[in-house]
């Protein structure tokens, strides 16, 4: 009988018993557990048992802080349960499983446009800029009306602008194919006859004549030539189908002959079914979504339809189908002398760049998401919204609902106070120069709403949601060492001086970005910043806890019978050792000074 085996037998039942275990791991402080139904969990009961610190839950999975001993506990605990441990990657592949469809589908989409954010935030401040200085009247014209200079400038950035955003289904049917492990110049080629100059832009579509689409006569057949700029659901569509194809010849085809025969299948037939059955599907969906908004605008009821417009006009901007309100926009200007709609459009881009400001405040000590979130936030307050969406708010998934919730209230108050637009505008602040004067005031206020509601709501959930990684990102090298002890900081617990542990920075405890020992659950000790890579022991010895796989930690019973845990980096347990070498055993004695622990800080 272990040591545990009664608090491993209390916590198998406390968390809903061996059924409801999907996987289980641990780190060096804490078993960490994916659930099948988290919700079975006894969190208040599974806290009193002796032994646990605390718990807490965190992409997924469910976390049980024990300590350093953690390991027998552990053991005792599979022992117990018959439940098989597996490594920590197998557990983070496994916490997916607690994700709703929603957030499968959104992390996907989110997974898809990762490589190619660099270019839509490149696009979306290129964008914004034109919309500056080419739609907003300043009194005396625009200022591209005023100067031939801006003018030029104005029609040069549209060459980076329409490579960008109008052929987008390059980029996202070549991130597809990489994704999903197939071939990428194969990926790009099928975006490129998405978007081909042989086919009539998407862009054009609503205002041709059905005899003047151009064709692909077959002689039993013809199909409309038509291409899909800007389209986001026919390029996802169009992707897949072709890495559907690929994997499939791959398998029925012989190698010998592979090389020719499953590139050119895959390749035709997808281009085939993309221009033949997908991208009219995709098209098709637009159509519908755009009589629903103009039935929508038209009844009595026109502030109901404002909240729903209000709320999903963002994830109609993820389909690449909001072009379509392009055509209802300037078809209500001519019926009733201005545009209830487009005001609508404008603060859902607010919203949504007010959600990347919230996110911009929570990580305002992380640099690495700055640089992303910032130029998004602008783009979006100038009416790009692309980078803001694919690059923050769908990555975390709140960040994009709490913008949805703003932008409701906002159109609602908007639509319901009969605000109008003289024409389409500046889909972001600068928009109010756009609004009929009378209505200004309103959507001002309007505004107001939708800057405020979303940040609020973000940074509220955002607190909970968020982990240390993602609020502080990777801790950076502190080369000054001589900086001062801070005055709350006590170095020296239970008679041993803690800064010999390592050469560096020392910080207090509560300033260490991981809220196990920040919290104090595993006792009393310091942060420190390090300038060295080796870890010393800071007194006389026995090692009494080594991490076998990950090597980031070690523990210590120090002769004067405290225990000490020294852990190197912050959620270092998933780098799986490398960048780590023990110098020292389990059971080895140590004296104060001695070597135990070698890391390389560039593998941070």
């Amino acid at each position: 009988m272990g040591k545990f085996t009664e608090q491993s037998k209390q916590l198998l039942e406390l968390v809903g018993g061996k059924s409801n275990i999907a996987a289980v791991s641990h780190c060096v402080t804490r078993m960490r557990f994916v659930l099948n139904d988290p919700s079975k969990a006894d969190v208040p009961a599974i806290e009193k048992i002796k032994g646990v610190k605390g718990t807490f839950t965190q992409a997924g999975q469910f976390q049980v802080i024990i300590g350093q001993e953690v390991q027998e506990f552990y053991n005792d605990f599979t022992a117990v349960s018959g439940v098989e441990g597996v490594s920590k990657d197998q557990v983070k592949k496994a916490a997916k499983q607690n994700q709703n469809q929603l957030q499968k589908i959104m992390s996907a989409i989110a997974e898809i446009f990762a490589p190619i954010i660099p270019a839509l935030v490149v696009g979306g401040l290129i964008l914004g800029f034109r919309n500056v200085i080419g739609e907003i009247d300043f009194g005396n014209g625009t200022i591209v009306s005023q100067s031939q200079f801006w003018a030029g400038v104005h029609s040069f950035l549209w060459l980076i602008g329409e490579a960008i955003f109008h052929m987008l289904p390059v980029g996202i049917c070549w991130s597809i194919t990489k994704k999903m492990g197939t071939t990428q110049i194969l990926g790009i080629v099928l975006g490129c006859t998405l978007v081909s100059g042989q086919l009539l832009n998407a862009y054009g579509v609503a205002g041709a004549a059905a005899d003047a689409i151009p064709k692909w006569d077959f002689g039993f057949a013809q199909v409309n030539m038509i291409g899909y700029q800007a389209q986001v659901i026919p390029a996802i569509l169009a992707g897949f189908c072709l890495v559907f194809l690929e994997r499939f010849f791959n398998k029925i085809c012989p190698k010998v002959i592979s090389m020719i025969v499953v590139p050119f299948f895959s390749l035709v037939l997808a281009v085939m079914a993309s221009h033949f059955i997908l991208g009219p599907i995709g098209w098709k969906i637009g159509s519908w979504i755009s009589a629903g908004v103009h039935a929508g605008l038209t009844s009595s009821v026109n502030w109901l339809f404002a909240g729903v417009f209000g709320m999903f006009y963002a994830p109609l901007v993820i389909t690449g189908l909001h072009h379509m309100t392009n055509a209802i926009d300037t078809q209500l200007v001519a019926d009733f002398g201005g545009t209830i709609l487009w005001p609508m459009i404008a603060l859902s881009n607010i919203a949504q760049g007010s959600a990347v400001l919230g996110m911009i405040f929570l990580q305002k000590k992380n640099a690495k998401t700055q640089e992303v979130s910032i130029p998004a936030c602008i783009s979006c307050y100038l009416g790009v919204t692309e980078p803001a969406m694919f690059g923050v708010n769908l990555k975390y998934g709140f960040p994009f609902f709490s913008a949805m919730i703003g932008s409701c209230i906002a159109a609602v108050i908007s639509v319901a106070s009969g605000v109008m637009a003289n024409s389409i505008g500046v889909g972001g602040i600068p928009g109010i120069l756009s609004i009929q004067t009378r209505f200004m005031g309103v959507f001002a206020l309007s505004m107001l709403v939708a800057i405020v509601v979303p940040f609020v709501l973000t940074t509220i959930v955002g607190k909970n949601r968020l982990s240390t990684e993602d609020l502080y990102g990777e801790a950076e090298d502190e080369e000054d060492t001589t900086q001062a002890v801070e005055p709350e900081m006590h170095s020296v617990v239970n008679g041993v001086d803690l800064t010999k542990v390592v050469a560096g920075t020392p910080i207090a405890i509560e300033k260490v970005e991981d809220a196990v020992f920040s919290k104090k659950l595993m006792g009393d000790g310091i942060g420190i910043i390090p300038s060295d890579e080796t870890i010393y022991a800071p007194a006389n010895g026995v090692v009494k806890v080594t991490m076998d796989d990950s090597k980031h930690a070690i523990g210590l019973k120090l002769d004067n019978g405290a225990d000490a845990l020294i852990h190197v980096g912050i959620d270092t347990v998933q780098m799986n050792g490398e960048g780590f070498e023990y110098l020292v055993e389990k059971e080895q004695k140590v004296t104060e000074g001695q070597p135990l622990l070698r890391f390389s800080k560039k593998q941070f």
